[in-house]
């Protein structure tokens, strides 16, 4: 779910209550998978800072919002529901989450909140714990009489994962609590770790026996604890820090200071790195130590954690949502690393844009071992003056690939040269185009491949994009296989795919017969594109992967051009003259434009692409979007709006418009049946004027569409 294009996103104070609940629903979906992915799967997709930036937006709609406030907020939930395969623990207090802090104005704002909410002055000393927190996987355990009886995960905060039988065999954690005082019944809570070394010792024994290599110490502890073979946890060098607790009897201290190294006298395992402090300067004091010897910890950690030491203050501050009022996460910022590059290699994308990625000396970054870096464009590596053979800082702040920040130029080898970007395709050997904007004369800063189809990079990329899920979106077509079938020579184009079955006959070595196939799923798969021979026009036009033709622009020619013959027809009416008719209508479409327009028309200017698009309709019948309201007035018209409208917002406009089935365009012409004009109307006003349109008032235009 990881996102895949940028939008603009509408700040806070922007929102209207409409677009805020939908923003709010939005928010709900998406954290709630991040959530499953990163506390239930082990397999987080985002950086936190990304995460936790969900999370504050959020938070700051609802505080606006008050009325809005969903059932499923994630403000009301913390991590995700158990996963299949382990009996649940309902927890007999919740385990909740921390809010976080960013820098020392929020460590700052979180003292205030607190001696606001008790109504102590600055004069009123309150003490404080900081601890390292711990990048592991939180985790209660029940002590009965002493005697471990049960182990849970945190799971959604309410209900985790009963984990028993593999924490009993985990060293760290003692079966038996020693000493005076232990409460009679005592859940304490912590986190289980893998400390860096073992974790790298693990990967290397992982890889060298075939198995499944883990992303981070996180995971691989996450992983090793959800075993169903208790051995293999066994096997696995885990740790456990304890740092709080949950339902107890009777809490023998009076402090969380206390408490902690009353968990050391019965033989549980704490931080040592814990400290008693008084006021916001000692905090940020050790959260600059603790930074500082980060690399040197023998524990990942991704922040520090203050709490409220005196409990009875703990317990006025209460809970607010999912978190305690009296302790804080201080977050650290994007993680960086130093490390060697070791070549640049140029990577050949869907569009033809060669791309350059430093191949790095392997380095964890953000709790992530990289090997890879995006470098982004000749002019970002002339720029920086990036080299083979440089130790350059890296930084990974929630991209997939990591970014080179700088280079360490005391560092650079004497005999280093200046990096020569290649102006011919690395795959097909054509000469890499930068192409020039037609309005501006501005040179683009990427090179591109001409080659299409016929650049093997670009035929891999272009048939991956073809049957990815808002394209064709074929079961059983994915990365893997059309890499596989590529390879062996089964598909070359997009049209090949619907004739994979009738080949496969001919074939001496059937799909059912080759590896990792059967009959049931070679028969899955040619099921599956055989459903796909009826597909929307939309999903048709953006699954051939025309550039800057998205998802939206593609619905929008669907609409407009209402049939696949109707659209190609103009679209090679277009690409043949630029002067015509065709090309003018396709220019003027709302949404559009000449980028868009000169794209498609490139491609179907191209006689192998005209090809493809009309082999692919002998073996597909793209079906025309959703009919239009009955008996709408405006039904079939061509609709312009000018200057600002009083009761609905533009793009409200069009969408009423288009959903009555008209056709909204972005120019006035003879064509143009309305124009639609607000206050400050301008040029397109006096056009309309001109040409003898019919003009309507924002009144009259409602009154019109009324009558739908």
């Amino acid at each position: 779910m990881a996102a895949e294009k940028t939008k603009q996103v509408v700040s806070v104070e922007d929102l209207d209550k409409k677009a805020a609940a939908k923003e709010l629903a939005r928010l709900a979906e998406d954290i709630a998978y991040h959530d499953a992915r990163y506390h239930r799967e082990d397999a987080p997709e985002i950086a936190d800072a990304d995460y936790d930036a969900l999370r504050r937006r959020n938070d700051a709609i609802e505080a606006r919002f008050p009325d809005l406030v969903r059932s499923d907020s994630p403000s009301k939930r913390v991590g995700a529901a158990p996963a299949a395969g382990f009996g649940k623990v309902r927890h007999a207090v919740a385990m909740l989450s921390l809010s976080n802090a960013f820098d020392a104005e929020d460590v700052e704002d979180f003292v205030d909140r607190v001696r606001r909410f008790l109504g102590l002055d600055q004069e009123h000393p309150i003490a404080f714990t900081a601890e390292p927190k711990i990048d592991g996987l939180s985790i209660s355990l029940r002590y009965e009489a002493g005697a471990f009886v049960r182990a849970a995960t945190r799971g959604d905060g309410a209900e985790g994962e009963d984990v028993t039988a593999n924490v009993s065999v985990i060293k760290a954690i003692p079966k038996k609590l020693k000493g005076r005082g232990v409460p009679e019944l005592l859940e304490v809570r912590g986190e289980i770790y893998m400390a860096p070394n073992d974790f790298a010792a693990l990967n290397a024994a992982q890889e060298a026996s075939g198995d499944k290599v883990f992303a981070n110490p996180r995971n691989a502890a996450a992983g090793s604890l959800r075993q169903l073979d208790t051995t293999v946890t066994a096997a696995r060098p885990l740790k456990f820090f304890a740092y709080g607790w949950g339902a107890v009897s009777k809490l023998p201290k009076t402090s969380q200071f206390d408490m902690c190294q009353a968990f050391k006298g019965w033989g549980l395992p704490v931080n040592t790195d814990m400290v008693r402090i008084e006021n916001v300067a000692d905090m940020l004091a050790i959260y600059e130590d603790i930074a500082s010897r980060r690399a040197e910890l023998v524990y990942d950690i991704d922040g520090v954690v203050y709490k409220v030491d005196d409990l009875a203050l703990q317990d006025r501050l209460g809970f607010v949502s999912r978190s305690p009022r009296w302790a804080i996460a201080h977050k650290f910022a994007a993680e960086q690393a130093i490390t060697v590059i070791n070549d640049i290699d140029i990577q050949v994308g869907r569009t033809g844009a060669l791309t350059p990625v430093a191949k790095l000396q392997p380095v964890t970054v953000g709790g992530v071992v990289v090997s890879n870096a995006t470098l982004h464009n000749g002019d970002e590596i002339a720029r920086k003056d990036i080299r083979v053979g440089d130790w350059v800082v890296v930084q990974r702040a929630g991209d997939v690939i990591p970014q080179v920040v700088s280079v360490v130029l005391d560092k650079r080898p004497k005999k280093s040269k200046p990096f020569v970007f290649p102006e011919t395709c690395p795959a097909c050997g054509r000469v890499a185009e930068q192409e020039s904007d037609a309005e501006t004369g501005k040179q683009d800063v990427v090179r591109r491949c001409p080659g299409g189809f016929a650049c093997p990079a670009q035929t891999i990329e272009r048939l991956r994009h073809f049957v990815s899920r808002n394209a064709f979106d074929i079961d059983g077509l994915g990365e893997k296989n059309i890499q596989a079938f590529y390879d062996l020579g089964l598909i070359g184009v997009p049209q090949d795919i619907f004739s994979l079955e009738e080949n496969d006959k001919t074939q001496k070595l059937r799909l059912k017969d080759r590896e990792g196939w059967g009959v049931q799923s070679a028969g899955k798969l040619f099921a599956a594109i055989e459903a796909r021979r009826s597909i929307s026009l939309d999903r048709f036009i953006y699954a051939l992967g025309i550039r800057h033709v998205g998802e939206t622009t593609a619905r929008v020619l669907a609409r407009v051009y209402g049939d696949a013959e109707s659209w190609v027809v103009a679209m090679t009416s277009a690409a043949a003259d630029s002067d015509s008719t065709a090309y003018t209508d396709l220019v003027a479409i709302d949404g559009i434009g000449t980028t868009a327009a000169d794209a498609i028309a490139a491609f179907f200017s191209d006689a192998d692409n005209a090809k493809i698009v009309d082999a692919l309709l002998a073996n597909v019948t793209p079906q025309p979007l959703e009919s239009v309201a009955v008996e709408s007035p405006i039904s079939g018209k061509t609709v312009v709006f000018t200057g600002t409208l009083e009761k609905m917002t533009r793009s409200e406009a069009k969408d009423r418009a288009e959903r009555l089935g008209a056709k909204v365009s972005g120019s006035v012409s003879k064509k143009t049946d309305y124009v639609v004009a607000g206050s400050d109307a301008g040029s397109k006003l006096k056009k309309a004027e001109t040409l003898d349109v019919d003009v309507l008032s924002e009144d009259e235009w409602l009154a019109l569409i009324a009558r739908a």
